[in-house]
């Protein structure tokens, strides 16, 4: 059995499946090892995007890290004789991920949506919050049927195909409460800067009820959410040369510099200024905000 799983997974697909691929509408990002592609549109509510890597030649650092962005991931690692899988609770703490990547030769993962996982699983997000775990442990059956695929998938086209077709089987909850979908899009809309006062005034929640189900279906509470949101703003910003530190936390509407550099390292675990240094050694959502 050993053999002939070896002998399969020889024949998974490698990075020159990235050029072949023509569904350029579903393309985020595409480059000689990556590809960040949006799921089906009738998936875009729970899930963010897939990301199939090709690591080696020096494609991450052994300290490249993941920055918090509140959402669940789910990561199937190929190291050319086995395939794991591994599910990140939605995450509220940086994540250091460079050497478990790079013993992979292929990498495919699936990026919920805030709240997203929940669709999936109906479990309160708030039992995994930064938790990590077993994918087999939490959905066997899901977890084997994707694993098949990922071994017999002749292309990218077919990978994608079938995980869009696995996920919309597994939908379970599709209607929340329509209090909280307008909050969370309340909350990303503004960057994470609306106060809690004013979402209440939308949404005609109390404080004490829409925590409960933030709690529920996000794992989190409003501001660690908005937070995340605040930060990751802060963060595609920083990428970008021309904003100086000044710009950045007058457009992301901190008090001032102090608060910046705080907030920014309370999620992250460095400063911006570090960050900014080396930003190839990090990853911070591209989809979701």
């Amino acid at each position: 059995m050993y053999l002939i799983l070896r002998n399969k997974l020889r024949n998974m697909i490698t990075n020159k499946s990235i050029d072949a691929f023509r569904e350029t509408k579903r393309i985020l990002i595409r480059e000689k090892d990556f590809m960040y592609l949006l799921p089906h549109p009738a998936l875009k509510h729970w899930i963010s995007n897939y990301t199939i890597t090709f690591p080696g030649n020096g494609l991450l650092s052994d300290d490249y890290t993941v920055i918090p962005h509140g959402s669940a991931t789910l990561v199937f690692l190929c190291d050319g004789e086995r395939i794991s899988s591994t599910f990140f609770g939605p995450a509220v703490q940086p994540a250091c991920v460079g050497k478990s990547a790079n013993q992979a030769k292929m990498i495919f993962i699936i990026e919920f949506q805030p709240a997203g996982f929940f669709a999936f699983s109906e479990m309160p997000q708030k039992e995994l919050t930064n938790h990590v775990l077993p994918f087999e442990m939490m959905n066997p059956v899901l977890n084997r049927l994707l694993t098949r695929h990922i071994e017999s998938a002749k292309d990218i086209h077919g990978l994608i195909t079938e995980a869009d077709r696995l996920f919309f089987a597994c939908l379970k909850d599709t209607s929340y409460q329509s209090g909280f979908s307008l909050a969370r899009e309340m909350i990303i809309k503004s960057g994470g800067i609306i106060s809690t006062k004013e979402l209440l005034r939308n949404v005609y929640y109390s404080e004490r009820h829409i925590g409960r189900i933030f709690d529920k279906y996000m794992g989190m509470n409003i501001k660690l959410f908005s937070r995340l949101v605040r930060v990751n703003k802060a963060a595609r910003l920083l990428h970008r040369p021309g904003f100086s530190m000044t710009q950045i936390f007058l457009q992301c509407r901190f008090y001032d510099m102090p608060h910046f550099v705080h907030d920014f390292k309370s999620i992250c675990g460095i400063t911006p200024q570090t960050y900014r240094n080396n930003m190839s050694d990090f990853y911070n959502e591209i989809a979701k905000f």
